[in-house]
């Protein structure tokens, strides 16, 4: 039994190591929907993060550090207002699709036709808000400085947590 149990941890520590290294965060059911109907990207503008073009929240929240100017603030508060605008009502059709699917095994009406159909309507809702999030994250490389994206990118990861750490600041004193 207990050589069981140390195989199982290993295979589930492996495992971690392995979810670590991947571009998705995991978040509950709950803290998904809850920051997707918030506006928040919640991993659907993971591409984006990693690869140097930043999100118009965190940028907000990291103005300071970045030197943002007043004019660039507005901007992207701006952007802010506009993302949210258009990713609430898409985050409202991808959870409505989701709740669908699921309803159709809830209410044991699932087959094979009725779960494709659900599932490619939810892909569609998904896809559709993951547009809406990167989109935004396009609009930022326009207004930051080539500095300001670096400087951005070394405040290290960016993916959105659904509370924050309580030492979430402690790795970005320099």
């Amino acid at each position: 039994m207990h050589r069981i149990t140390t195989r199982l941890l290993a295979a589930l520590a492996l495992a971690a190591v392995a979810g670590a290294a991947a571009a998705a965060p995991v978040f509950s059911s709950k803290e998904r929907a809850d920051g997707l109907l918030e506006g928040r990207g919640m991993g659907l503008a993971v591409a984006a993060e990693n690869h140097g073009y930043p999100g118009p929240r965190h940028a907000l929240d990291a103005a300071d550090k970045l030197g943002l100017s007043a004019e660039q603030r507005a901007q992207i508060a701006a952007l802010v207002d506009q993302m949210k605008a258009e990713a609430v009502p898409a985050a409202r059709r991808l959870l409505a699709d989701e709740d669908a699917l699921d309803r159709l095994f809830i209410d044991r009406k699932a087959t094979l036709a009725s779960i494709t159909e659900a599932s490619q309507q939810a892909g569609r809702s998904e896809a559709a808000a993951r547009v809406v999030h990167l989109k935004y994250h396009l609009a930022m490389v326009k207004i930051l400085t080539p500095k300001q994206i670096a400087d951005y990118q070394a405040l290290g990861s960016h993916v959105e947590p659904a509370a924050p750490a309580p030492d979430a600041d402690a790795h970005h004193h320099h």
